[in-house]
This record gives C-alpha cells, structure tokens and sequence, in this order.
C-alpha cells in the first residue's frame, strides 16, 4: 500500500506517562511521528482519537501517511534526564517502514547516547532496525537498553490477514537473534494474540530469547469499558475468516493459559498487560 511521509515540527517528544504504561513503570513515552505506516489492522491507536495525540486525519487515514516529528531531537536535547524511564512508542512503531527513508531514529539515539535515561525500552516488529544496530550497542553500554520485539502469531497466512505490512514471522525471529548475538538485552513480546497454535508460538518465543515471555490479547470492548480498543477493521476480518472467537475475552484468557503452561515448563514466566511488560522496566 503506498504511503506518504510528511514532517512538521512538535511542542513535545517526551510525554509523561499515564494508564497501562504508567502502570507498567514507565515515567515517560517517547514519540517519534503521528500515524503508523505498518497500519496493522488491529491498532488500537486510532480509536484513541486526541487523546493519542493525533489529529483527525490520523485517525481516519490510519496507515496512509505519517508526520514525523521534525525537531524531535532538538526537543530530546532538552527533555532527556538520567533518572528517566521512556518506552518507545505506544503511539506508533519506531521502524515503522516510512522510517526507512525518515531516518530519524538514528538522530533520535544519537541523543540518547549524548545523554542516557535510567531505561530505554523500544517496542517494535520492525526488522528495520537492525540498521541502527552500531548505536544500539553504543547505547546499551551507557543504560539499560531493552527490545520488545513482537510476535503476534506463529501462522504467516494470519500474520498477512491482520498485518500485511509487516516482516514475516521467520524475519522477526531472525532479527531477535541479530540483536541477541550483539548484546542486545531482547524480549520475544507475544503481543497482540492473533489466532495461532498456542503451544508453537510459545515455543517459538522460547527459542528466540532467554528472558521471561510478555504478551498481551486483542483489546476488546467487552474486557475493557473504556479506553483504546482494537479497530473494526481487525473485527470484519475476524468474522469473515472465522475468527471471531478470538476476540472473546473468556477464549483469550485460555490462550493465554496455554501459552503460560509451556512457558512455565521451561522454567520461565509468562506475564500479560501492566504485570507483563513492567518486566521490561525492572
């Protein structure tokens, strides 16, 4: 799908946290662009209307363009502190693909290098990132670098029903062993849940890394009364492959089980929501 790249400047980068985030220990996001042109699906982004940050077309286009935030890191210089804990991003995926001609993420850690928060957490299904891999080591030197890597099911054809635009599973497998083989302390985030075989996908994520399992179900409106929920993109689809099953919270909640037996086999945990990803913070 052809996308397009805009850039305009921002009054903030850095924003303090609040909601599962927060809860999670994060003190603060960092956000490098409006809209994501992974443009999965599922997002829960663009129901969050301004309270994401966004603006209307945002929202309504979800996936057709993105606005880098062009002074993001002349406001990074200025923000950043020691003690601080950032997850980036909860808005849109770092190695989005329009970051592949944006480069901005390299100028965004060369900040980070000149000076290091306590925690820096990237959250991203992006293989694009090994490009930064050089500055990744660099920083992992001066703070507690940490990748959540998604895996959201173990089956291609459902990865190409829900995110078309994303690396394939055995890519992202391969890049958690890229960033591994550099030192690069990486998490297997099993997050969202779409459908898959429980059993594999757990075995999968036990095979790519050492640290303990994160994962995280379709947002549904019936487990969450308020709030960002999965889109109704991710529902249709859902419905016309016989799939709606997984977005009921009881069939989840077992999934969930049986990803957290195989995990617990193996000697490790398997958390989800705020319990799950504060791992990534401690």
């Amino acid at each position: 799908m052809p996308f397009e790249v805009f850039h305009a400047e921002s009054k903030s980068v850095l924003s303090t946290t609040t909601g599962f985030i927060a809860q999670a220990g994060f003190t603060h996001s960092l956000t490098p662009a409006r809209n994501c042109t992974f443009g999965c699906s599922y997002c829960y982004v663009p129901t969050m209307g301004i309270y994401g940050g966004l603006k209307p077309d945002d929202w309504k286009h979800w996936g057709q363009f993105t606005t880098f935030k062009s002074n993001a890191p002349e406001l990074l210089r200025r923000q950043l502190r020691a003690g601080q804990v950032i997850y980036c991003s909860p808005v849109v995926d770092p190695y989005q693909p329009a970051e592949e001609s944006a480069e901005m993420m390299p100028r965004i850690l060369d900040e980070l290098l000149a000076r290091p928060p306590r925690i820096f957490v990237i959250q991203t299904r992006g293989s694009l990132i090994l490009r930064d891999l050089d500055k990744l080591v660099a920083l992992a030197r001066l703070t507690a670098l940490r990748v959540s890597f998604s895996i959201t099911t173990n089956r291609e054809e459902i990865r190409k029903l829900y995110e078309p635009h994303c690396s394939p599973i055995h890519q992202r497998i391969e890049v958690i062993h890229r960033l591994r083989e550099a030192g690069i302390d990486t998490f297997a985030t099993l997050a969202p849940l779409l459908p898959c075989d429980p059993e594999e996908l757990a075995g999968l994520a036990l095979e790519a890394t050492e640290r303990d399992i994160v994962g995280d179900a379709l947002h549904v409106r019936s487990a969450k009364p308020n709030g960002a929920t999965t889109r109704e993109v991710a529902f249709a689809i859902s419905e016309h492959h016989d799939y709606s099953v997984w977005l009921d919270s009881d069939f989840q909640a077992e999934v969930a089980a049986r990803i957290g037996r195989v995990v617990n086999k193996a000697g490790r945990r398997f958390g989800t929501g705020p319990e799950g990803f504060r791992w990534l913070t401690q």
